[in-house]
């Protein structure tokens, strides 16, 4: 029924299209259109690239997965700097590496089993996300003691960004290598042939580019119609929607009793995001008129250092709790609440 719903949904991308051409909707339509458009093109990229998979072997699909599976954030990013809305590039940036850490991963412990989890693996991807936290306290400080967007913060954030690249290239690498060792198993019959996944795939995501111009370009006209901040609005709500795949995907699994699959789901995204999205973003902006720094907020800089902590504190005795996926979504509300109060830059 769900997977049936998702089909029939991605009809909306091309509505939302023809309205914008035809009838001119108000701003905060336009946004909430273009929100519930992505959902189901993020769930396709992530089908498409499963299919994938299937021929390519684990080791690549793994790559294909988390490189398409962060396609909406990485394309919403670009058209946000091409308007010249950094706040809400950071702001989604940061509420995704959160909203993974606190709320997917606090809904999968909460709605699954409790079961045993891999901690070396997660405690692992956690540190890695901590490294990229502790990272970018550096531009934030640059960009602390003068304008947030000027140069000196800029120059600062491309070394942090090439490290952060770097590392997670490394990590990667090394993957690749213990999977090209692995057995190659044959795609099964229910796989998608690899063309029709490679041309579903980039009609997927050249959708997704048009249908994330439209949403940058209404965040303002939403933001002022149900009184939020554009930064609010950048942090949980835009970076809810570019994750969505993985957010309905880790919980479907964790439903199903997956616990170790789910779990990695929810905290890898965080890591790929924090070592692989951001400094891409920023690397990938230098080429636009007001390249990124990534001069982060000390409220975004707290909220993923306490959402690495917290999910920390409940991986550490590799078992998962309802109760405990309980408090990190209590968490994640007071973090929505903070994000609420704090507004605008």
């Amino acid at each position: 029924m769900s997977r049936r719903l998702l089909w029939a949904s991605l009809g909306l991308a091309p509505l939302t299209i023809a309205l914008d051409v035809t009838v001119h909707p108000s701003k905060a339509v336009l946004f909430v259109l273009s929100a519930a458009s992505l959902i189901p093109l993020a769930w396709l990229i992530g089908e498409t690239t499963e299919h994938a998979a299937e021929h390519t072997g684990p080791g690549i699909g793994g790559f294909l997965n988390a490189t398409f599976g962060n396609a909406p954030e990485l394309i919403i990013a670009l058209f946000a700097i091409g308007d010249d809305l950094p706040q809400v590039v950071r702001g989604s940036l940061a509420g995704s590496v959160i909203s993974n850490l606190l709320l997917v991963f606090g809904v999968t412990q909460a709605v699954g089993p409790e079961k045993e989890i891999d901690r070396r693996s997660l405690l692992t991807q956690l540190g890695l996300v901590a490294t990229a936290v502790l990272l970018f306290t550096i531009p934030a400080t640059v960009g602390y003691t003068g304008p947030p967007e000027r140069h000196a913060a800029v120059v600062a954030s491309i070394p942090v960004s090439i490290a952060l690249l770097a590392l997670y290239l490394a990590v990667t690498g090394r993957n690749l290598h213990r999977h090209r060792r692995l057995p190659r198993r044959e795609a099964s019959t229910d796989a998608w042939p690899l063309p029709v996944a490679l041309v579903t795939l980039a009609a997927a995501t050249v959708m997704t580019a048009i249908v994330s111009e439209l949403l940058v370009k209404s965040i303002h006209g939403f933001a002022s119609a149900v009184g939020a901040s554009e930064f609010f609005i950048s942090a949980v709500i835009v970076a809810i929607v570019g994750n969505a795949a993985e957010h309905g995907g880790a919980i479907v699994i964790a439903r199903a009793g997956k616990m170790k699959l789910a779990s990695e789901i929810a905290i890898s995204s965080s890591a790929q995001v924090g070592l692989l999205v951001v400094p891409v973003v920023m690397l990938l902006s230098l080429l636009f008129a007001h390249p990124l720094p990534l001069s982060f907020r000390w409220e975004e800089l707290v909220g993923m250092a306490a959402a690495v902590t917290f999910a920390a504190a409940t991986v550490a005795d590799g078992q998962t709790k309802r109760v405990e996926g309980v408090l990190l979504i209590v968490i994640y509300a007071f973090v929505v609440a903070g994000f609420f109060v704090a507004g605008n830059r």
